[in-house]
């Protein structure tokens, strides 16, 4: 199977975070691992192979090392699997001057105008009651371009091309459904999941492009597609985990949601879940000492894998002149003097010496010194933990846009050099 098409089709399967987490455990069910719940009672061996999800939306996968935590480590890797978008509000349904509109709010730091004049749909998840009164939760992709966000003619809005167009979200990013008779959005919703339209109690939908990613570029290497940040490191850490051999230290993914709003809940970055599941696993494999966490920590290593920013030829000047990476140049080291990510001399070397392993040249970013810079879970993962962290991530152009480019040439390296980070005994 052509890796650039596996990855194509990830992005396809995985119009939400929720699909994306579902997508993720399909292939790791498909690769033998089986799924662990945290209202369980865990027991854990060496070369077991388990994932678990938190609420839908974030996903943990790991395979149990030859040796205990305390002695060998965990060879981490972390990827967030949420997109900016535009989000669904709980009351869906605006009605105004003969259309049936949806009422919307931007989710993380996405490109507003790169939504306008797109053939979009709705996706996400939805909760229902059944006829016992158990509350469940279905995921749903409506799929067909139900929705669009007009642009204005330039006829009225002449000033746009000499001033740029400046778009208020509240008003000028809300999608139209249709006519003002249009059906509810929860009518839509429940059709699609086969209930009724009042068993449908809330909702986490998202707005979502419907045209479908594809290979492009005079010589076929690039990639147009959406949710690249940070689907693509997702299927980077998934594929190296599937496909790594068993070592001395436990491999471990963590998917985390909502990156892109900072981070801040129960299932983010900033929350509790990695820090649960390695307490547990920590306590099952090393026999409850109270040392072992610390121990363990102290060996192991998080490669945080997030999308890096690629030269743009158009705007070369807002980068840093010497930290200028090219797409299809390989992965990218992401520093910072600042501490917006987490890599230094130490994590840095890691990585370098596991692209050496794997036979892949590495390249490095930075931010111009008089800009602000951006960061990812690395250093707040690090900060929490307190394990050596690098934050690194393949090169693409039109970051957070509602598409976005990227090069086939680089999705095997990234894979093939997460899969020597969890595969190496090297202290």
């Amino acid at each position: 199977m052509d890796v650039a098409d596996d990855l194509l089709r990830f992005v396809t399967a995985s119009p939400s975070p929720y699909h994306a987490v579902a997508e993720m455990a399909r292939r790791l069910d498909d690769t033998g691992f089986t799924r662990l719940d945290e209202t369980d009672v865990w027991s854990l061996a060496p070369g077991d192979r388990r994932y678990v999800v938190r609420d839908g939306g974030s996903l943990i996968a790991i395979r149990v090392g030859g040796r205990t935590p305390a002695e060998a480590g965990v060879r981490m890797i972390g990827t967030h699997t949420d997109s900016p978008t535009l989000k669904v509000r709980p009351r869906e349904d605006v009605r105004r001057h003969g259309y049936a509109q949806i009422g919307v709010e931007p989710y993380g730091g996405l490109l507003a105008h790169t939504w306008l004049d797109r053939d979009l749909t709705l996706a996400g998840r939805v909760a229902v009651r059944d006829e016992h009164g158990t509350v469940t939760t279905a995921l749903v992709d409506l799929e067909r371009p139900l929705l669009r966000i007009p642009s204005l003619a330039i006829h009225l809005s002449r000033d746009a091309r000499d001033q740029g167009l400046k778009l208020d979200p509240q008003r000028h990013l809300v999608p139209v459904l249709g006519p003002s008779g249009a059906p509810e959005v929860r009518a839509l919703v429940a059709d699609a999941v086969g209930v009724a339209t009042d068993a449908v109690l809330a909702h986490d939908l998202v707005t979502v492009d419907t045209q479908p990613p594809a290979l492009g570029g005079v010589d076929g290497t690039s990639i147009h597609a959406p949710r690249l940040d940070n689907l693509a490191s997702c299927h980077a850490a998934v594929q190296a985990l599937c496909s790594a051999a068993p070592a001395d230290a436990t491999q471990l993914v963590a998917a985390h949601d909502h990156e892109e709003v900072g981070s801040g809940t129960a299932e983010g970055a900033r929350g509790s879940f990695l820090d649960d599941t390695l307490t547990r696993i920590i306590g099952l494999l090393d026999g409850g000492d109270p040392q072992a966490r610390t121990r363990a920590l102290a060996r192991s290593l998080l490669v945080s894998a997030d999308m890096a920013h690629a030269v743009h030829p158009n705007y070369a000047d807002r980068h840093e002149p010497e930290h200028r990476p090219l797409l299809g140049g390989g992965p990218v080291v992401k520093l910072n003097a600042n501490q917006s990510y987490a890599s230094d001399a130490t994590s840095t070397g890691w990585f370098v010496a596991r692209a050496r392993d794997a036979g892949v040249t590495v390249q490095h970013f930075v931010v111009r010194a008089d800009l602000p810079c951006g960061s990812t879970i690395g250093p707040l993962t690090a900060a929490r933990l307190g394990v050596q962290t690098v934050d690194v991530g393949n090169p693409m152009l039109s970051m957070h846009s509602c598409r976005e480019q990227a090069s086939t040439v680089d999705i095997a390296p990234m894979i093939a050099v997460l899969g020597a980070h969890l595969t190496s005994s090297a202290d």
